[in-house]
């Protein structure tokens, strides 16, 4: 089960920070030409998502690895579990349901390592 526990994570982590730091880097009328939800917010608002995700993805990895707070891993799996809980409800709300089997799977393996790391596993 470790085993599983740090792949998924590592795959959620690269994924997160990679997302993280475009929404951070790219300026939001690029974003919009492939995420139509930056459309709804502030370039602000946008940088935050993008924080929060790398923050994230740095959280799923760095304190289960070096042994400080490990308890900040299962957390940011949390976290990241309701960002893509709201994900999905722009996506349900603005009729775009092309973006959302992204989302419930990157939901799912959050969830994941969010309950195992959680009962310490």
């Amino acid at each position: 089960m470790q085993i599983a526990l740090w792949i998924v994570s590592g795959l959620l982590a690269a994924l997160f920070l990679m997302a993280g730091i475009a929404k951070m880097s790219t300026p939001k009328e690029k974003l919009a030409e492939k995420m139509a939800w930056v459309n709804d917010y502030s370039p602000a608002g946008v940088k935050l998502v993008g924080l929060a995700e790398a923050l994230g993805g740095i959280g799923l990895i760095l304190p289960q690895l070096t042994g400080i707070l490990p308890v900040l891993t299962p957390l940011a799996a949390a976290g990241l579990a309701v960002v893509m809980v709201l994900a999905i409800i722009w996506h349900v709300r603005h009729d775009d349901a092309k973006a959302i089997g992204m989302n419930i799977a990157l939901l799912a393996a959050s969830l994941f390592v969010a309950v195992f790391r959680f009962i310490g596993l």
